[in-house]
């Protein structure tokens, strides 16, 4: 079904990438500045509430799968809302779960209610990692110049924003919703009650992520039966991370992670293709939409694709009174 492929990132989306993610930023600024943010940040506490917990359902989906009884009654449901009558009835929403998936859906609104009531951390990360794999499984880059190009480009932004404005530490402190993980520093100190966080936006996850995930299908395509570019990114990122807040305490300011992670996560990789004699092979190659070996892929739950373009154009067709286009609603990242 074309509606559950991943949406891919061309070479134009990601030149237009950081320029789309200024504005939103510096709107976001503006937004916090002349408004109350008491008031903003009720309204997004209750819109990543929504998000949230369809997002973390969405994740947690296959391991709770795995926990029940092959004997366990899953009944099977469908949500369905439809527009006019007879011939021209029109889907808008159709929905397939089942009893599992209404568990994981119960599970995830406990933790929705925890975090909406009391904004705890260890609640706030779970949701942000739901949106963090939930962003790398649904976004592809479609080849690794595509991936210089969008990381190149956020390694300027990130810089900029961080070092040359006070614009992005201003909003990560301002806005209380899941779009960053928090590691509390007095936790040995204070336990669960912890209050002093570092922040690392999900964003730094997502977007090395996606180019590291696209590393993965590279290798796979080579069919050499190892996973040398997948390994070597990822080491990358653990070592762009470390550095990152190596600095961050060496300093005591807030370091942009991207500053660190481009580098290391483009750097590592093109020195290994080089050594290989790959160099060519790794730029010419171009990622298609098949399933990784041994990766689960969701499509029971309900889950996210189209990107805003495409579900604007849904939306037009429908008030035009053209068939729309089937689609499955699925949580996306911010």
């Amino acid at each position: 079904n074309s509606a559950d492929a991943p949406e891919t990132i061309t070479s134009r989306d990601a030149a237009r990438f950081p320029i789309i993610a200024s504005c939103t930023l510096f709107g976001l600024y503006l937004f916090f500045k002349v408004f109350s943010q008491e008031y903003i940040n009720l309204l997004l506490s209750v819109y990543f509430f929504v998000l949230g917990v369809l997002a973390l359902s969405h994740t947690m989906s296959p391991a709770v799968s795995r926990i029940f009884p092959v004997s366990f009654p899953n009944k099977q449901y469908q949500l369905l809302f439809t527009q006019g009558s007879g011939e021209s009835k029109e889907e808008i929403v159709n929905y397939e779960f089942d009893t599992k998936n209404l568990v994981c859906l119960l599970i995830s609104s406990v933790v929705g209610v925890w975090y909406l009531l009391k904004k705890h951390w260890i609640a706030n990360n779970l949701f942000g990692l739901a949106f963090a794999l939930n962003g790398v499984e649904l976004l592809h880059l479609n080849n690794v110049s595509t991936g210089c190009i969008l990381l190149g480009g956020l390694f300027v932004y990130d810089v900029f924003w961080v070092f040359g404005t006070n614009v992005m530490v201003t909003v990560a402190k301002s806005f209380e919703a899941p779009i960053k993980l928090v590691f509390p520093q007095d936790l040995l100190e204070k336990g669960l009650e912890a209050s002093n966080f570092a922040m690392l936006g999900l964003g730094d996850i997502v977007i090395p992520g996606i180019f590291i995930a696209l590393l993965l299908r590279f290798d796979v395509s080579l069919k050499k039966n190892s996973r040398t570019y997948f390994y070597s990114s990822f080491l990358a990122y653990i070592f762009g991370l470390g550095l990152t807040i190596f600095v961050m305490h060496t300093f005591k300011h807030a370091q942009p992670a991207l500053l660190y992670l481009v580098p290391a996560c483009v750097g590592f990789p093109v020195i290994v293709a080089l050594l290989k004699g790959e160099l060519t092979e790794m730029f010419s190659y171009e990622s298609s939409e098949e399933v990784l070996p041994a990766s689960p892929r969701i499509t029971s739950f309900p889950t996210v694709s189209g990107s805003p373009a495409s579900l604007a154009t849904s939306m037009e067709t429908m008030a035009t009174g053209s068939s729309p286009r089937h689609r499955h609603v699925q949580p996306t990242s911010t």
